[in-house]
């Protein structure tokens, strides 16, 4: 891609609806967790690919927090759009709802953001991706919004990797005091 593309937020944008079914159940009788996840990393890379016209693959995912279980007999829409763009790298949103379509109530059971990375198929080497096109108010807050979160997950990682370089063991271990744990003697 010699000069850049760019492309609307709406071009890429990708719904994934699926009824649960009692084979996706766990233990407790709710939808499994990881069944969503998995969901969820399928829709990221329909949303990503489309955006990249090829291949991506996940870099990470920030928190999943699951506000309220997903019930066997539901059904699951996940809405994915791309947020923001970076050189080689895209965040998707990625909004997941639960229906019980018998008795009419809808509940947004989680929210989370997948970073892609577009790839080369052949070098397996980062690509850049086209740019994109804000074309409302939403989209240039979500813009700005996982802008920030990417400032917020380098400095995490930097902050994370300095405490991990200082750390002095004599007494982290003997700030264990109280806690959920028991030692061995080293």
């Amino acid at each position: 891609m010699s000069e850049r593309e760019y492309r609307t937020v709406k071009a890429s944008q990708t719904v994934l609806k699926e009824l649960m079914v009692p084979s996706y159940a766990n233990f407790g009788g709710k939808v499994h967790g990881g069944f969503i996840l998995s969901l969820m990393d399928k829709i990221a890379y329909t949303c990503a690919a489309s955006h990249v016209k090829g291949y991506c693959v996940t870099a990470s995912v920030d928190s999943v927090d699951f506000l309220n279980p997903v019930e066997v007999g539901d059904l699951l829409t996940l809405s994915a759009s791309v947020n923001y763009v970076g050189n080689s790298s895209l965040e998707i949103g990625i909004k997941v709802v639960s229906e019980d379509f018998r008795l009419g109530i809808v509940k947004h059971t989680n929210t989370s953001y997948f970073t892609m990375v577009a790839m080369d198929e052949d070098t397996r080497k980062p690509v850049p991706v086209p740019g994109l096109i804000l074309e409302d108010e939403q989209e240039i807050k979500r813009f700005i919004e996982g802008k920030i979160r990417k400032s917020l997950k380098t400095g995490h990682r930097a902050e994370m990797k300095k405490i991990r370089k200082g750390l002095d063991m004599i007494k982290e271990i003997n700030a264990l005091e109280g806690e959920n744990c028991r030692l061995y003697k080293l």
